[in-house]
């Protein structure tokens, strides 16, 4: 597993570090979403932020520390949804359709944050861009734990061999509500997209 970045800062305050920056990560996507990472500049940072350019700096060392916080914090919140559905108790496939579902609800809600972290990651340092991709990797292999759980309990029919598969495929399923949502908005709600993907996921994984 990468290891996350550590961001010099100089103040030494914990607390007012994770607020401050935490200002500066709303901030800076709204204008990374509007206007791109490369047009938004840092002084456009901190007014947004509500601080002044030398104090955005005490928090920071560059634009691309903003971008790497923004990516960092949006992994955040997509796990945390995720988190929130795993349960004991159930078969990995009534698990697995609870995580397809709040996988999907998760998409929807960051929809325009998702969308950033694939149009700007490049714009990364390498090793950052390394760690950023590591968080996407968690993500799989969360529905890969599920997988797991199913064959175990015979509750899901699949190949240990083609687990990291199916557990890719189902991110992107969910990821393609964002990156196609151009289209499929048009003609189907959220509810209509999940009960689809999810019954082919499912009839794949549960048909003899």
């Amino acid at each position: 597993m990468e290891h996350r970045k550590s961001i010099p800062s100089m103040v030494k305050d914990p607390k007012l570090i994770e607020k401050r920056r935490d200002q500066i990560i709303e901030a800076a996507v709204e204008l990374f979403i509007s206007k791109g990472f490369h047009k938004t500049t840092t002084r456009e940072i901190s007014r947004a932020s509500g601080f002044s350019i030398g104090t955005l700096y005490e928090y920071i060392e560059s634009k691309e520390d903003v971008l790497y916080l923004v990516c960092d914090a949006i992994h955040e919140g997509v796990e945390k949804g995720l988190k929130e559905v795993l349960v004991n108790g159930v078969s990995g496939a009534v698990m697995l359709k609870a995580a397809i579902k709040g996988f999907l609800h998760v998409m929807d809600e960051m929809q325009d944050r998702v969308l950033l972290i694939y149009q700007e990651i490049k714009s990364l340092p390498k090793e950052a861009m390394k760690y950023v991709l590591a968080k996407e990797e968690e993500i799989t292999s969360f529905f890969e734990e599920i997988l797991r759980r199913g064959r175990e309990d015979g509750s899901l029919k699949i190949d240990e061999k083609y687990i990291k598969l199916m557990a890719h495929n189902i991110v992107v399923l969910g990821e393609m509500w964002t990156f196609r949502r151009w289209s499929l908005h048009k003609h189907y709600t959220l509810e209509e997209y999940m009960e689809m993907q999810t019954s082919l996921i499912l009839r794949e994984l549960t048909e003899e």
